[in-house]
């Protein structure tokens, strides 16, 4: 899936982008769970949520009620991207708990480790601005990717982002159908 992945990003030919690649194969992006408890909590898990995502949006994109003309490399970038605030946030610990057999042992798990406490869809696109520059579309789908999951305050912003970039109402869909339809 790595090198799928890869291959991907530099089919979009933004300018960064063989740098951001090589900050990915750097971090944990390919070896992170998608979450602690959840959706892809196992090694590889946050590259197999975004693939999960990209073929969703692209898919979700191409079938849309409305036509949305979104280059094909917008796609890319917010569905294998959206959630780069995951990388070298998971850490592995552990703790006690009985075996098949009723016996004590060591087990690990993921814990949280956030060394850059900036939020969620707001920390992906900042970390991706280091290294490419996004169009308002693609900023305005990651940052509200979690979409109604936002506390309730926020409901008001984001449905006024949904209707000005409805390619993100879409993202928050395809992140809703990665996770519950197969990521569990």
């Amino acid at each position: 899936m790595e090198n799928q992945i890869i291959e991907l990003l530099k089919s979009t030919n933004r300018p960064g982008i063989e740098n951001l690649i090589a900050f990915m194969q750097k971090s944990d992006f390919f070896k992170a769970p998608a979450s602690t408890r959840f959706h892809g909590c196992f090694e590889g898990g946050l590259a197999e949520h975004s693939m999960k995502v990209y073929e969703i949006l692209k898919q979700k994109v191409k079938n849309s009620v409305i036509n949305l003309n979104v280059p094909k490399e917008s796609i890319i970038i917010i569905g294998i991207l959206h959630d780069i605030c995951k990388v070298n946030y998971y850490k592995v610990d552990y703790r006690n708990a009985k075996n098949a057999l009723g016996v004590w042992e060591k087990v690990p798990y993921y814990t949280v480790e956030d060394t850059i406490p900036y939020g969620h869809g707001e920390k992906s696109v900042m970390m991706l601005c280091e290294y490419i520059k996004l169009t308002n579309e693609e900023k305005y789908s990651i940052r509200w990717h979690m979409g109604y999951t936002e506390p309730k305050e926020l409901y008001a912003t984001i449905g006024e982002a949904y209707k000005k970039y409805p390619l993100a109402l879409l993202t928050h869909e395809a992140d809703l159908e990665a996770t519950y339809f197969f990521d569990i």
